[in-house]
C-alpha cells in the first residue's frame, strides 16, 4: 500500500505547490477539498466532483455518527465504497459542528456531551471517540479533536481553549491507529492572538502530526485579520508537511493564503452559492435570479469548461431557478466546483513558473473591475 508522504515540488516565495500521497491517491497541493458533509457532495455525483478536477473530498465525523452511524458505514465498506469516491477522503473531527450547538453541549476535560440535533438523543464525543469515529470512515486524513475558540474571545479564554486542545491533540495521536497511506493532522487554535498561535503550533510540532491545520478562522473576523493571524502563525509550521487552512473558500481569500503559504482548503461556499443560484466568475458573481438574465444567451463564463457553460445559457438556468427545477442546483454547482478548482489549478502553475505575484494581481485586478449583484 502506498505511505503517506508530502513532497515540495516548487516554491514562490512563501508558497509552494506539491503533492500529497495517500492510500486512495495523490493529492496536489494548493488543493480545494469539496465538502461532502454526510457523504455526498450536494447536487453533484462522484464522477462529476472528480470532472471538475477535485482530488480530494471532505466528509463530517459528527453528521456521520449521528446518521447512518459510523459502525454501519464500516460494515458497508468504509466511506469510499459507501459513497463511491475512490479517492481520498479527509474527514472534520466533529469539533466546529460541537461548537456550533453550544447551547445543547456540555464541555469537560474528557470530551464533550450533546444532543443530537436530529433526534434529541444523547451524544458523546472525545478525542479517543473522534479518531474512532474517523478510523471506522476509513479517511484518509484524519483530523485532531479540538475545542473551537469562539470569536471575538479575550486572550484568558482563548488561552485556555487553545491548552485545552493540545491536551486533546496528544490524545488523539495516541488513539490514533498507524497504518500505510493514512494520516493524522494537529489543528492550531489560539484566536487571534499571535503569542497562542505561536505556543500552539509549538506543542503540536512537539507531539508530531503528519499535517498541521490552522483553525479558528473564517469565524467573522474579516480577510485583513485572517490573513494577519496567518502571518504569525505559518512561518512556526513545519516546511516539509501540509498546512491546511479550515473552512476559508472565498476565492480571493484562498489566493492571499496561498501566497502565505496554505497548501489545503475546504467550504461549502462554491457548493451553497450554487444551490442558491450565485456563480462565481473571474470578473463578476452573478446572481442568475436577477431578471437582467432572463433573456440572455451568453453562457455563463465563456471561458469555462464546466457542462453548464459549454451547453446552456444564462437564460435558460435563470429559468431553471425560477421553476426551482433541480437541474438548476446541479450545473451552478457543478459551474461553481469547476471554477474553484481551475483557481487551484492556475495557482499551482503560477508557483511552478515563479509568477504566482502577478496571477495573485490579475485576480484582485480581474475582481475590482467585475460586478457583484445583490442576492
Amino acid at each position: 500500500m502506498t505511505a503517506y508522504d508530502f513532497q515540495v515540488l516548487a516554491q514562490n516565495g512563501a508558497a509552494r505547490t506539491g503533492r500529497i500521497n495517500t492510500a486512495h491517491g495523490d493529492i496536489a497541493t494548493p488543493a480545494f477539498m469539496p465538502v461532502g458533509t454526510a457523504a455526498t457532495v450536494k447536487a453533484m455525483t462522484p464522477e462529476a466532483v472528480r470532472e471538475t478536477g477535485a482530488d480530494m473530498v471532505l466528509a463530517n465525523t459528527y453528521h456521520l455518527m449521528l446518521r447512518p452511524g459510523a459502525e454501519r458505514v464500516d460494515r458497508l465498506g468504509g466511506l469510499h465504497d459507501f459513497m463511491h469516491w475512490q479517492r481520498p477522503i479527509l474527514t472534520d473531527s466533529g469539533g466546529f459542528q460541537v461548537y456550533s450547538l453550544s447551547d445543547l453541549r456540555k464541555l469537560d476535560e474528557d470530551g464533550v456531551t450533546f444532543k443530537s440535533h436530529i433526534d434529541g438523543s444523547k451524544m458523546y464525543l472525545s478525542p479517543e471517540r473522534s479518531i474512532e469515529v474517523q478510523h471506522l470512515l476509513d479517511a484518509d486524513i484524519t483530523m485532531a479533536f479540538d475545542e473551537c475558540t469562539p470569536y471575538p474571545a479575550t486572550e484568558e479564554v482563548a488561552a485556555a481553549s487553545m491548552q485545552l486542545s493540545m491536551r486533546w491533540a496528544e490524545r488523539c495521536r495516541t488513539a490514533f491507529v498507524e497504518r500505510p497511506g493514512y494520516a493524522l493532522f494537529g489543528i492550531v487554535q489560539g484566536g487571534m492572538y499571535a503569542g497562542l498561535r505561536a505556543e500552539s503550533a509549538a506543542r503540536l510540532r512537539e507531539i508530531g502530526f503528519d499535517g498541521y491545520a490552522i483553525g479558528g478562522l473564517a469565524v467573522g473576523e474579516g480577510q485583513e485579520l485572517t490573513f494577519s493571524t496567518l502571518d504569525v502563525t505559518v512561518p512556526h509550521l513545519p516546511n516539509d508537511q501540509p498546512r491546511y487552512l479550515m473552512g476559508v473558500g472565498r476565492p480571493g481569500d484562498i489566493v492571499g493564503a496561498v501566497q502565505r503559504g496554505v497548501d489545503m482548503f475546504d467550504c461549502v461556499m462554491p457548493t451553497r452559492s450554487g444551490r442558491t443560484g450565485q456563480l462565481f466568475t473571474p470578473r463578476a458573481t452573478l446572481n442568475i435570479r436577477n431578471a437582467r438574465h432572463a433573456d440572455d444567451p451568453r453562457a455563463v463564463d465563456e471561458t469555462c469548461r464546466c457542462p453548464l457553460c459549454r451547453n446552456y445559457s444564462r437564460g435558460y438556468l435563470h429559468h431553471l431557478f425560477r421553476a426551482k427545477e433541480i437541474l438548476g442546483s446541479m450545473l451552478a454547482t457543478w459551474h461553481n466546483l469547476t471554477h474553484y478548482q481551475d483557481l487551484m489549478a492556475g495557482l499551482r502553475q503560477a508557483i511552478m513558473d515563479g509568477r504566482l505575484d502577478d496571477f495573485a494581481a490579475a485576480h484582485a485586478r480581474a475582481a475590482e473591475l467585475g460586478d457583484i449583484e445583490p442576492v
